[in-house]
């Protein structure tokens, strides 16, 4: 994102005073320090009263107040405007919480949305309001057009002018008025848009004379008889002859019910839903005062106060004039004049001067509104090169460019040539912005952060979401095709974003969300209730240095079986003798890496007077209540020299070097940050006797060990385990070969090797692999007792559900060099480690990687070099290889 990183405080401060100008233009002071001009200039009244006004009275109230009163009846019409301001008024007091929780900027509704959110919802539901604007745009223009022709259009059965009827009508005519209107909107808003809110409280001024002269109107004029004539196809003229009652009692019951008929502009039918499509756009506006959000002196104080004033203002107002037209006009009139309020006034005028001012008002304010929400999603930089132009703005702050794409895109909105055509898309576009006003904040009340404390306090998320629920059912009621569309767009445009735009520097709601369920849920998650049957691994991999190791750490991905994976680090030191704690920048790093190789890995990093006191601080804190290590995986300890992972995959070599993660981490950076591999002349950090005092610690704490050798060999993860003729299959080696005879197939090391190799089977990577178990016999002794042990041991797999070729390997000529020629106690010489190795390399050289029993460490440190040497000799040259030693019961053969 664009210059995000300024100081909040200034930040803050300066945007609540309304002493500079949009942060994410960064252009509020020049270089030499000088301050431009403040384009902060309206206050509540104008800011946000007069436009929110104008745009909730615009076309409807002249020309589709009797429309809704004559179809859906007094009644149904109040129901209509009752609904549709609860909905609008769940939608307010959502928009009050969240502006009166900080600082608002340019963009409205979009920037409170993307700032609550995040860059992807916000991003999709502010183009979806922004095309929302465009479209109630056309509808207004349209409307102004459809009212000047009522005065001005030639008859439709006639083709001499009469009077003032000099205009021609027609579909093509109505496109080049309504260009003409939709001009004039523009040369008004490329000059600024506090030209305009000066202008708005004249033209308010002319609608509230309009209003006045029809409120009077029934108490000076008396009945009359009307005769209007509609054309429906090719030379299809019906006559009509409605009537105007004045106050009659009569009149009133008989508007009480609705009479849905044909309309006549649009010839088709209407209903409960068309009818209030077209009445809600009269509800639309009320975030007109949100977006002029970037010229308001104190958008915080402003938006609340000005909407809700300007939203109870109109409320009353049409609740007036609903029970005047229904207790004044003949239901005919009502349904065969949009301009009822011109024939039944006392100087017709009035209201033609009030239509077209309410009018173009309202399509001056839809198009400045619109334009400040693309010029804000251009400086966000969400949708990249073609919205990069509508960042620029005139020198006084004017963002002219977003105004020719606004203007652009209402022309083609016009070619619908009728307003009731393109109010159900208006209607629908704009509830769906209201919904997500409603879920941004639902999102921050349920994610209880501490920083949310809105001055406004008169809401919960039970307003929130009953908000969501109506907006969410009425599109549905007003247009199912429209609403499944605009539904299918919005998660169109979330995933293009959600893989597109960068990390912004905003916050994430949904990281707060996550938090607040995490906890607790982790809070339910009682280590007291573990069972077995629901055991799965959950590993601390321990990484000395992650470039000879990445392979290991995509290896053990594989190995978690979605359960809790953790990258530790112990970087030597004390905090005592340092001035700030040198580990916690260095997550980022970690986190990085993390990302590049694509595994589900957490971090965690500690610094210690050694290795071994490190690992058990990580063995002991790391993880969370019954989220916690059960299993410690480390390298294995030899004296090869390892080979440099970051020069053989191309994610660490090609690639745009120079683009950063947005976390101040670019591939340079992170390759510069770990240090090159281990060479000749290095001296090694780990000594032997702490490398095995680390086993040992691990066994003492209850924890499953397991050692990898030779994993830098296994083929990176792209290219996947079938491109190599010898990664089919997995061995497992359930015998402590370094103890023949002695080691039970039974135990808990074994089952828990066993178990290890299952799991691994499971992955996806690994699933079609065979699985493969060697059971090392003396066939040639007189006892035939490992007859009966083999046939146990298929009894056994059968009942742990492990699929698996079990291989006989008859290995009486090694046994026998471990007990000597007197065949008496059992010494492991170099000799028998040596047969063994020969003995698996014979059997297992073609697997992938190999399972084997790892043997209980010496108790006594003075052999701990003898134990290594051991492991060394009985795993060279074997390829990718896991020794394994188990202290968890693992298996289960109940149900």
């Amino acid at each position: 994102m664009a210059n995000e990183h300024s100081p909040l405080l200034v930040h803050g401060v300066y945007s609540m005073m309304g002493d500079a100008e949009d942060s994410r233009a960064g252009s509020a002071v020049t270089g030499e320090g000088s301050p431009k001009s403040n384009p902060r200039k309206l206050n509540t009244f104008f800011g946000v009263m007069v436009p929110t006004i104008l745009s909730m009275f615009s076309i409807v109230l002249f020309l589709r107040t009797g429309f809704v009163v004559g179809h859906a009846g007094l009644l149904h019409g109040l129901l209509m405007l009752l609904v549709a301001y609860f909905i609008i008024s769940l939608t307010i007091l959502s928009i009050c919480a969240i502006s009166t929780n900080g600082a608002v900027e340019g963009g409205g509704a979009y920037f409170m949305i993307s700032r609550s959110l995040g860059p992807e919802f916000g991003g999709s539901i502010g183009l979806m309001f922004y095309l929302a604007k465009v479209c109630a745009c056309g509808v207004y223009v349209l409307g102004l057009v459809e009212a000047i022709l009522d005065v001005f259009g030639k008859d439709p059965g006639s083709a001499v002018s009469h009077g003032l009827r000099v205009l021609p009508q027609g579909y093509w005519y109505t496109v080049l008025y309504s260009s003409l209107v939709l001009l004039l909107c523009l040369v008004v808003c490329l000059v600024g848009a506090h030209i305009y809110a000066k202008a708005s409280f004249i033209i308010l001024l002319v609608v509230t004379v309009s209003l006045i002269s029809i409120i009077i109107s029934p108490l000076i004029l008396g009945p009359q008889q009307f005769n209007i004539t509609h054309t429906y196809g090719n030379n299809h003229t019906v006559t009509v002859n409605p009537s105007y009652t004045g106050f009659n009692g009569t009149t009133l019951q008989n508007n009480l019910g609705p009479h849905y008929s044909l309309d006549y502009s649009t010839n088709t039918m209407m209903s409960f839903s068309t009818v209030f499509a077209v009445m809600f756009t009269s509800c639309t506006g009320i975030m007109a005062g949100a977006n002029m959000s970037g010229e308001l002196k104190n958008p915080s104080e402003s938006i609340p106060k000005g909407t809700i004033m300007a939203v109870s203002y109109t409320f009353t107002v049409y609740v007036l004039l609903f029970l005047l037209l229904s207790s004044t006009c003949d239901r005919l009139l009502l349904i065969n004049d949009y301009a009822v309020f011109q024939r039944v006034n006392v100087w017709p005028p009035f209201v033609t001067i009030g239509v077209y001012c309410a009018s173009l008002s309202a399509a001056m304010c839809s198009m400045i509104g619109a334009s400040r929400i693309l010029h804000a999603l251009a400086l966000d930089q969400l949708f990249g090169l073609p919205l990069a132009p509508a960042a620029v703005t005139s020198s006084s702050g004017n963002p002219w460019v977003s105004v020719l794409y606004t203007w652009g895109l209402v022309q083609c909105t016009l070619f619908a040539g009728q307003l009731n055509v393109i109010a159900g898309i208006v209607t629908v576009f704009y509830l769906l912005a209201y919904a997500a006003v409603d879920l941004a904040c639902l999102a921050l009340e349920w994610a209880s952060a501490p920083n949310f404390r809105p001055t406004f306090q008169i809401f919960s998320w039970h307003t929130c979401l009953l908000g969501i629920i109506s907006c969410v059912v009425m599109m549905f009621v007003i247009n199912p095709v429209y609403s499944s569309a605009s539904i299918v767009l919005l998660l169109l445009l979330l995933l293009f974003l959600h893989y597109r735009s960068p990390t912004s520097s905003w916050g994430y709601i949904s990281q707060a969300l996550i938090f607040h369920q995490v906890r607790k849920y982790l809070l339910m998650l009682d280590s007291r209730k573990d069972h077995v049957k629901f055991w799965r691994p959950q590993v601390l991999l321990m990484v000395a240095n992650p470039r000879s190791s990445c392979q290991l750490i995509c290896f053990v991905n594989q190995l978690k079986k979605g359960g809790l994976f953790v990258l530790g680090h112990v970087q030597i030191g004390d905090l005592d003798m340092l001035p700030a704690d040198p580990v916690q920048p260095q997550y980022n790093f970690w986190l990085s890496l993390v990302d590049k190789l694509g595994v589900k890995a957490f971090v965690d990093l500690t610094l210690s007077p050694s290795v071994r006191q490190g690992t058990q601080h990580l063995l002991r804190i790391t993880g969370l209540g019954g989220m916690k290590p059960n299993t410690l995986v480390l390298g294995f300890y030899d004296n090869c020299y390892p080979e440099d992972y970051f020069l053989q995959d191309p994610v660490f070599c090609e690639g745009d070097r120079g683009e950063g993660d947005n976390f101040g981490v670019d591939l340079p950076s992170l390759q510069a940050y770990f240090p090159p591999v281990r060479h000749a002349e290095s001296p090694r950090a780990l000594q032997p006797e702490e490398y095995v005092s680390i086993i040992q610690d691990a066994i003492k704490m209850g924890k499953n060990v397991c050692l990898g050798r030779y994993f830098f060999q296994l083929p990176p993860e792209a290219k996947g385990i079938r491109g190599n003729d010898n990664v089919d299959t997995i061995d497992v080696w359930p015998t402590n070969l370094l103890s023949p005879g002695s080691a039970s197939y039974a135990d808990v090391s074994s089952l828990f090797l066993l178990q290890m190799a299952c799991v691994l089977n499971m992955a996806n990577r690994w699933r079609r692999a065979r699985l493969r178990i060697f059971v090392c016999v003396e066939s040639e002794s007189g006892d035939q007792g490992w007859l009966a042990k083999e046939e146990q041991f298929r009894e056994l797999l059968g009942k742990l559900r492990i699929r698996a070729a079990i291989k006989i390997v008859a290995w009486d000529n090694v046994a026998r060099m471990c007990r000597g020629p007197n065949s008496e106690g059992q010494k492991v010489t170099e000799d028998f480690l040596c047969a063994v190795n020969a003995l698996l390399r014979e059997y297992s050289s073609t697997a992938a990687v190999r399972f084997l029993y790892l043997p209980h460490p010496p108790s006594s440190s003075q052999l701990s070099q003898q134990y290594l040497t051991q492991l060394d000799t009985l795993t060279r040259d074997l390829g990718p290889t896991l020794l394994i030693h188990g202290v968890t019961p693992v298996t289960c053969t109940e149900l």
